[in-house]
């Protein structure tokens, strides 16, 4: 049985806009096992987004803890950061530097000393097939291709825990099978995936557990196999349909 890696205690997050308070999320409690695939669905607004950035360390909860290996990840928040590899929406590199220097100035971020870095930035290139680009600027590369790089530079410290958030919005369908390969492979080193995605035939492809969230509440927890038998559906997209529409119905009366 595998170790629980990241446990979520009733996190809550708010937020002030202008005289609104926004709930994003409402209490939410879950764990992400050591080596596990866990895939985060919702509708866009759901709540997804803002976890993920929670986890990442980037923004505090309004109310709740996160435990890694046990103990609050704000005990000491910068040692914690140094474990997570986030892997945001929307490339962010820098359009000025070339792959290898983006991916040095990410290792150095971490405090990795040179030699380990291109010990790193040799197996990326291998492993994600961008030695061709090495030395090219990023905005050279194709969507599929940025997508890569993005995960190759999550990687160049090794974290345990890896958040892609949407990594295959808007690629073709041939180049998003080719990232589920490489995102597989993460699980194979022995990695920890929180994966958002709107794509339900990618999360039941990849996640050996998903949670559907809806309107920052938790409303499923359960491996593919097991949500798709308990709703009677012959594929969890069915299963998702079934519960937001729940969700629906429940607003409108």
């Amino acid at each position: 049985m595998n170790k629980t890696l990241i446990k979520i205690e009733s996190v809550k997050k708010s937020y002030q806009d202008r005289k609104t308070i926004i709930e994003a999320l409402k209490g939410i409690s879950l764990d992400i096992q050591e080596g596990e695939i866990f895939g985060l669905l919702g509708v866009n607004g759901a709540g997804k987004t803002t976890l993920s950035t929670i986890l990442a360390g980037l923004h505090p909860p309004t109310f709740g803890d996160v435990q890694y290996k046990g103990k609050s990840i704000y005990d000491d928040i910068v040692a914690y950061r140094k474990i997570v590899g986030f892997c945001p929406q929307k490339p962010n590199f820098d359009l000025s530097l070339t792959l290898e220097e983006n991916l040095i100035f990410a290792g150095r971020y971490y405090r990795m000393a040179l030699p380990d870095i291109q010990k790193q930035i040799k197996k990326l290139m291998d492993q994600f097939h961008l030695h061709e680009y090495a030395n090219s600027k990023a905005y050279v590369l194709s969507g599929g291709y940025k997508q890569r790089f993005l995960i190759a530079r999550t990687l160049i410290h090794q974290p345990e825990l890896i958040i892609l958030d949407e990594p295959t919005v808007g690629l073709d369908p041939h180049i998003r099978h080719q990232l589920w390969e490489q995102i597989s492979e993460l699980k194979r080193n022995g990695s920890s995936v929180l994966l958002t995605t709107h794509y339900l035939d990618e999360a039941e492809h990849l996640s050996d557990r998903v949670c559907m969230i809806d309107g920052g509440l938790i409303k499923t927890i359960g491996t593919p196999e097991s949500l798709m038998k308990l709703h009677e559906k012959n594929r969890l997209e069915d299963v998702f349909l079934k519960l937001m529409q729940k969700s629906d119905d429940v607003e409108q009366s």
